[in-house]
């Protein structure tokens, strides 16, 4: 395997399926499947996960909440998520641990880079929710900020889509797609991937960035063999 530990940031509304809303039992199975054999190689995982199948603080502000009880209840999603995974991974026979970045024993404990990287070393899957416990910032910059804080060699981006255009190819039939680009050309092409916080947090960080299509089983371990399915983007 080409990395030694991995920060995974998976789409909450990828965990909905094809129902567009809640938790697909199928979609949270091949996950856990896909996470276990890469568990099995010896990488180790610290996951983040977004929480957009159940309530996304923005929509929220959209239709009237307070920005940061909206914000407040998304993290929440992603704990709820965060839940859902650990039990699918442990019916695989995967150690799975929730750290939450808000105090909520015994549902998770208490988010620290020093437990999350003592329970990695045991063999642990750490997953971490609850964002990054402040509002105004999305589940990417918690998952930079976690890659980050783990010291992982690489954040791996997992989203619907395999990878990044030139323009959105569902809209463009010409948009062609990089198996590697710079930082700055995303910056200056205009593409977007994923906040600015969470995109900065890595370029300043010098943390990889993979973005690849989750949703087809066996793809998490091309991605850590080296295989050419995504794309990279590096400085």
């Amino acid at each position: 395997m080409e990395y030694k530990r991995i920060l995974l940031k998976l789409s909450g509304e990828s965990l909905a399926g094809a129902e567009g809303r809640g938790i697909s039992t199928e979609v949270l199975g091949s996950y856990a499947k896909q996470i276990k054999r890469v568990a099995e190689s010896g990488v180790q995982i610290g996951i983040v996960i977004g929480g957009g199948n159940i309530f996304r603080g923005l929509q929220g502000a959209g239709k009237g909440f307070d920005r940061v009880k909206g914000d407040q209840m998304g993290m929440l999603a992603t704990i709820i998520n965060s839940l859902a995974l650990q039990s699918a991974l442990e019916s695989e026979g995967v150690k799975a641990k929730v750290l939450t970045s808000i105090r909520m024993e015994p549902i998770g404990e208490y988010y620290s880079k020093a437990a999350a990287l003592e329970y990695m070393e045991q063999g642990y899957i750490v997953i971490i929710g609850g964002g990054t416990s402040n509002p105004y910032f999305s589940t990417d910059t918690a998952s930079a900020l976690r890659g980050i804080e783990i010291e992982a060699d690489v954040m791996l981006k997992g989203t619907r889509v395999d990878g990044i255009y030139t323009a959105d190819p569902e809209k463009d039939p010409t948009a062609t797609k990089f198996d590697e680009i710079t930082f700055d050309e995303v910056y200056s092409r205009g593409l977007k991937i994923m906040d600015l916080t969470a995109f900065t947090l890595c370029k300043e960080n010098k943390l990889p960035l993979m973005v690849f299509d989750m949703d087809t089983p066996g793809n998490l371990e091309k991605v850590l063999a080296g295989e050419k399915i995504g794309t990279l983007v590096k400085l």
